[in-house]
């Protein structure tokens, strides 16, 4: 097992009070009542168009909600909460003493295949500046996960849950009541027109960041994170017309790029065969 690593590209952010719980349910993805205090749940909060400003790792510590997010969308974030919180008793503040810490601590809800993860102080020493940090350990084993990253695979207001899979890893509570976008996300989920689906990818050679897979001369998605000679690339999926043909692509350079297909694959091209079906008698 690799050693504890900081992850030094994520936030951590606190939400606090006696109304944090019925606050955050409201808003976010994934509901966060009844935690257990080493659990961790994976959630967003969405436009109301429903695409993804922020999405992160949520731990209740001590009475507080502690949120890891990406650094890059952590101001916008704070923001966006401080603007719904209107008359709520709630405290929302960054945490600079605090620090994501991978290959340590409470299993990713996501995956059982990402590493296990905590919140916790800067001057822990397993966070500290002189302990071991790979970085490109961590994104190899998130990659093989299949799990994108804010930052990295997508930016704020670009894509929607189902883009990165979230409905598929436990990411949106569709029984838990309103949060904000959730229209938008339960109606393609009840109609099964997500199009877009996040795959992990298998490389002929080597290549980088954000760039265009093909297929039959078409672009058929993007590459958006690699390590090694694995990626993971945003494809468009209503372009597959069967699964067991349809399993390659090439980059621009005509390298081979071969998807894995993951178990829900079938469903998911099942379901939106049937909504094509459906779309074609009314």
């Amino acid at each position: 097992m690799p050693e504890p690593a900081l992850l030094s590209h994520r936030t951590i952010i606190s939400v606090s009070g006696a109304d944090a719980e019925t606050f955050l349910s409201g808003l976010l993805t994934a509901s966060v009542s009844g935690m257990a205090p080493a659990e961790l749940r994976y959630g967003a909060l969405l436009t109301p168009q429903g695409k993804i400003i922020a999405d992160m790792l949520i731990a209740n510590e001590d009475g507080a909600f502690l949120i890891d997010c990406d650094s890059g969308v952590s101001a916008n974030f704070l923001k966006r909460l401080n603007m719904f919180r209107l008359r709520a008793k709630v405290v929302i503040e960054e945490r600079a003493d605090l620090c994501a810490i991978a290959f340590d601590g409470a299993p990713d809800p996501r995956s059982e295949l990402a590493p296990r993860r905590r919140i916790g102080p800067r001057n822990d020493a397993s966070a500290s500046t002189d302990a071991p940090h790979d970085a490109g350990e961590y994104h190899a084993h998130r990659i093989a996960a299949g799990l994108a990253e804010q930052g990295i695979d997508f930016a704020p207001e670009d894509v929607f849950p189902a883009d990165i899979n979230m409905d598929l890893v436990g990411g949106i509570d569709f029984k838990k009541g309103c949060f904000v976008g959730q229209e938008v996300v339960s109606r393609m989920k009840r109609r099964g027109n997500a199009r877009r689906r996040t795959l992990v990818v298998d490389l002929e050679s080597d290549a980088s960041t954000p760039t265009p897979i093909l297929a039959a001369g078409l672009e058929i998605g993007k590459l958006t994170s690699v390590q090694g000679r694995k990626g993971l690339a945003r494809v468009r999926i209503d372009e597959i017309e069967d699964a067991n043909k349809w399993m390659e692509g090439h980059l621009p350079d005509g390298s081979r790029v071969t998807f894995e297909k993951p178990a829900w694959l079938a469903d998911e091209l099942k379901a939106m065969w049937q909504a094509k079906q459906a779309k074609k008698t009314q």
